[in-house]
């Protein structure tokens, strides 16, 4: 069973994190410090890496994925970007059908170079590693032949699922897979409601039958905290039928939590959650800055940039375990899941307000949040 794990992060990023602990004056900054630090001692550790960059949209998010990508390249390797057929892009920078590979490649080179990132001949000691944005890129990812390391990143808990109901090819054991989940891990969800509600221990969600993957993955979460969260899971039939279930969790409840799932994904569903929040005195809290602007008390986020620094130290890792493994036969390694990092906290001061509550400051909580645990 894969597992999601938190990234090991080189001594001297655990060090920055530990001075965070000790009051150092650390914030989402610190954080975003600490994973460029490991980027930076990873590249220095390993052979340079020839990325080759699978992008499957064009939303907001990717692209910044793919700017930070392209910004911490190597000088030593290669930057090669392939936009996905169906995923409209401008024509100077998409491979088409029938289209010369070396000519774009050589577009991308030119752009890389100007973003400061120099590529060198295959001829130095390099390693291939190719890394998927975004769950169409996931899909195509793992149809393509060959046995080099792959990344899956930007996949929510419910696409990296779907992924593995429906791609055989992700459980082939010539290939070593890393996935990075866009979304933190629903212990470090339950860290931040601690921190903001200390003597809170009851969880109401609203869920529906797909979610259940990260309904079990909150479970497991809330039984190993100390102490235990008591949550309670009432099921909709889809994101437009939540009147039922929320009519039951909410008495039973000291706050409300939205899962990344169908309900997250839907601004009208989001806001149901909120209103009865809202009408119950009841805070709400979620994985997304979208839903404390709409009304949420507080989230614990990732940025695009900093998931692009997270993917490639986990990069590091696939590749360096695909290249120890080398040559083994029978190799049958399940994917190395990690969720996101939190880079940092947001909170809606005037809900906290609201609820007369007084909260820590963004900083504090981020810096609670970079305890291990």
């Amino acid at each position: 069973m894969p597992v999601a794990v938190k990234p090991a992060l080189p001594p001297l990023c655990a060090r920055l994190l530990t001075a965070a602990r000790k009051g150092a004056g650390a914030s989402a900054a610190l954080v975003g410090l600490a994973l460029a630090l490991g980027v930076a001692v990873a590249d220095a550790a390993a052979p340079a890496t020839n990325l080759t960059v699978l992008m499957g949209d064009d939303a907001a998010a990717s692209s910044e994925f793919v700017q930070q990508l392209r910004a911490d390249q190597g000088a030593g390797g290669k930057f090669e970007l392939v936009r996905l057929p169906s995923s409209p892009s401008s024509p100077s920078s998409t491979p088409v059908a029938g289209a010369d590979p070396q000519a774009a490649e050589n577009t991308d080179t030119e752009r890389a170079a100007n973003a400061g990132v120099r590529t060198r001949s295959l001829r130095t000691a390099e390693t291939p590693l190719t890394m998927a944005v975004g769950p169409a890129a996931a899909r195509a990812a793992v149809e393509r032949p060959g046995q080099e390391p792959l990344v899956l990143a930007m996949l929510s808990r419910l696409d990296y699922e779907a992924l593995k109901a429906s791609s055989p090819a992700l459980k082939r054991g010539d290939r070593r897979v890393g996935v990075l989940l866009r979304d933190p891990a629903m212990a470090d969800q339950l860290a931040l409601i601690n921190a903001v509600l200390p003597q809170k221990r009851r969880i109401g969600v609203v869920a529906t039958p797909e979610s259940e993957p990260l309904v079990r993955e909150l479970q497991r979460a809330a039984q190993g905290a100390t102490p235990a969260w008591d949550v309670h899971v009432e099921y909709a039939p889809d994101p437009t039928s939540l009147a039922n279930a929320l009519r039951q969790v909410v008495p039973q409840s000291d706050a409300l939590m939205v899962l990344p799932d169908l309900i997250g994904d839907s601004q009208a569903a989001t806001l149901s959650v909120l209103r009865a929040g809202a009408t119950a005195g009841l805070p709400v809290f979620g994985a997304s800055e979208g839903l404390v602007r709409s009304g949420g008390l507080a989230a614990a986020v990732s940025t695009p940039s900093q998931l692009a620094q997270q993917a490639r130290l986990l990069g590091v890792k696939v590749a360096s375990a695909a290249s120890s493994a080398s040559g083994t036969a029978g190799n049958t390694a399940s994917p190395l899941v990690e969720a996101a990092t939190p880079a940092t906290v947001r909170v809606n001061a005037t809900v906290a307000r609201g609820l007369g509550l007084r909260l820590p400051e963004e900083r504090e909580l981020t810096e609670r949040l970079a305890v291990p645990r």
